[in-house]
């Protein structure tokens, strides 16, 4: 009979087996607008995000039914990501540790609501992006919530853009979570494509693609 393993194991080859678990790390931490029909608005932070579909545009966010934004969520179907940077890893932190059920994180923060397009959420002023979505599914996974939403419509700040209209992310400094711990980018490694790549364009008879992808 075949021992049972515990949590972690020598696998013989240098490798320890762990109990599944998410280990996909580095991800976003993004902090997530949400408002109520009365205007009410809140701001979580949120790890597991992500993009699900480029045509037509899809993001999604997963929430613990427990948390004080869930509610927002589900009533309006209405959310703003807005990406951090190492200016806001402190408020980033803050309003993923504090409730807004006693809490008014907008307050505490000093970060400011400025109105959005498309969706009754207040975008964060001092965010480079801020992505708004209107929910188009939810599915209840388990411990998180997964809320599917089409991207409605994208603001930028024009401090980043250069002088050819070009919007540079990397001069805002964006962060990311790993292990319950921030981090900034490091220097740029390459382009996409750059490894099948002899020069630093793309190759003739490749149609550049949005995201930086190339096809054929």
């Amino acid at each position: 009979m075949r021992e049972k393993k515990d949590n972690k194991n020598s696998t013989g080859n240098g490798r320890m087996l762990w109990k599944p678990g998410n280990m996909v790390y580095p991800v976003p931490a993004v902090m997530v607008t949400a408002a109520d029909r009365e205007g009410k608005s809140n701001i979580i932070t949120i790890a597991w995000t992500g993009t699900v579909c480029t045509n037509p545009p899809m993001a999604y966010i997963s929430v613990r039914p427990e948390r004080y934004s869930y509610g927002m969520l589900k009533e309006t179907g209405e959310f703003v990501i807005n990406l951090t940077t190492e200016k806001l890893v402190r408020a980033t932190d803050y309003c993923g540790v504090k409730s807004g059920r006693d809490t008014d994180k907008w307050k505490e923060t000093g970060l400011t609501p400025i109105p959005a397009q498309e969706v009754n959420v207040p975008l964060i002023k001092e965010s480079p992006v801020n992505i708004e979505c209107r929910v188009s599914e939810i599915r209840e996974l388990g411990s998180h919530h997964m809320f599917l939403a089409r991207v409605v419509a994208v603001d930028v700040d024009e401090a980043y853009l250069n002088e050819q209209g070009r919007f540079e992310l990397q001069k805002a400094a964006p962060i990311v979570y790993s292990h319950g711990e921030y981090y900034g980018l490091s220097s740029l490694l390459g382009t996409f494509g750059y490894s099948v790549r002899k020069k630093t364009v793309p190759a003739r008879g490749n149609k550049k693609r949005p995201g930086g992808k190339y096809e054929r």
